[in-house]
């Protein structure tokens, strides 16, 4: 049974509204049109795709876009207290950046099993990194210093300004590219794909919106069968930028309104995918970078063949060795094996 959702959908006002109030700490990342035997070879030469490089935003990921926003919504009294977050990486690192930039202080919470780079990268941009055994009780640490040190909580997903951020994605890809026929959006948390899909369905209502998430973290997909929020106990992806442990009731509305469907993949496909992406455009993403890839030539392939497709690659905060690692795992039988 669908638990009721009456919030009412980021409006086109507040979505560019939130473009003017964050342009001048984030770019407009460009759109690019995948046209060669790399991806041709798979999906046939009938259909289109096009990759919206979100990876070239500031820090790397989309983060910024949402993590600012909120940033910028604190009081200035708020705001110079510091700000405090949770996250495996990428909302870690906006964070950081975002204080760094705002001229306050940032304490971040992350998993002690988040990438070290990512770590370094947090503490390079100025924050206080606290680590704790695993995500579930990230998330007990920094609402603990949210109440005690009095810190502004920056949610990872779940809230409208973050909403609006990333919907400010879907604002872009819409001016640049008319006429899509699909949008393919990486699912975590659901912040992400609830901004785009909130902007698509206001510009382009006719374009189907698809939502991927990994068989390894698929909270948002138990969350469609069952019809309310749901949580897993364990992440076990190596796209830890989508290993949500729940969903929440904010983002998980706005999916189920606007999604036209939610498909899975898993780490080998993803694997394969940032292979592809590799040989193709000669980007090396992370995993969770290469979800869009994977699901257009997987589960989605025959669904969109002929269609006007929009990838959403979402970030490249991965180093070489990881990178290198990841497709090393690629099975030794597999055709997509390097």
């Amino acid at each position: 049974m669908l638990i009721p959702f009456n919030d009412p959908d980021p409006t086109l006002e507040d979505i560019r509204k939130t473009r003017g109030v964050i342009d001048p700490y984030v770019v407009e990342t460009p759109t690019w049109r995948w046209h060669n035997r790399h991806i041709i070879d798979l999906v046939g030469p009938e259909t289109e795709v096009v990759l919206k490089l979100e990876l070239f935003q500031h820090t790397g990921t989309f983060k910024p876009r949402g993590a600012l926003n909120n940033m910028l919504g604190l009081s200035k009294q708020k705001l110079k207290r510091g700000v405090t977050a949770v996250s495996a990486g990428n909302h870690a690192i906006a964070v950081s950046y975002g204080a760094g930039i705002l001229g306050t202080k940032a304490k971040v919470v992350m998993p002690s099993y988040a990438d070290p780079s990512r770590i370094e990268t947090c503490r390079a941009y100025g924050a206080e990194v606290v680590l704790t055994d695993d995500v579930h009780q990230a998330f007990e640490v920094v609402y603990r210093i949210e109440m005690e040190e009095g810190l502004g909580f920056v949610h990872p997903f779940e809230n409208k300004r973050t909403v609006l951020g990333t919907a400010t994605i879907g604002l872009e890809l819409c001016q640049q590219v008319p006429d899509l026929d699909a949008v393919i959006v990486p699912i975590g948390g659901g912040g992400l794909c609830a901004g785009i899909a909130s902007a698509v369905k206001q510009l382009q209502p006719q374009c189907q919106v698809f939502g991927v998430e990994p068989t390894g973290a698929d909270t948002m997909y138990r969350s469609f069968a069952s019809g309310k929020p749901e949580s897993i106990p364990r992440v076990t992806t190596i796209a830890d930028s989508l290993g949500s442990p729940t969903a929440m009731r904010y983002t998980f509305g706005l999916c189920h309104r606007h999604l036209d469907d939610l498909v899975l993949i898993d780490d080998d496909d993803m694997r394969r995918a940032m292979l592809r992406l590799y040989r193709g455009t000669k980007l090396a993403v992370e995993p969770a970078g290469a979800a869009s890839t994977a699901a257009l030539t997987g589960p989605l392939l025959e669904r969109l063949r002929g269609k006007r497709v929009a990838l959403i690659v979402c970030g490249s905060n991965v180093t070489p060795e990881t990178f290198a690692r990841h497709i090393a795992a690629i099975p030794a039988d597999d055709p997509g094996h390097p």
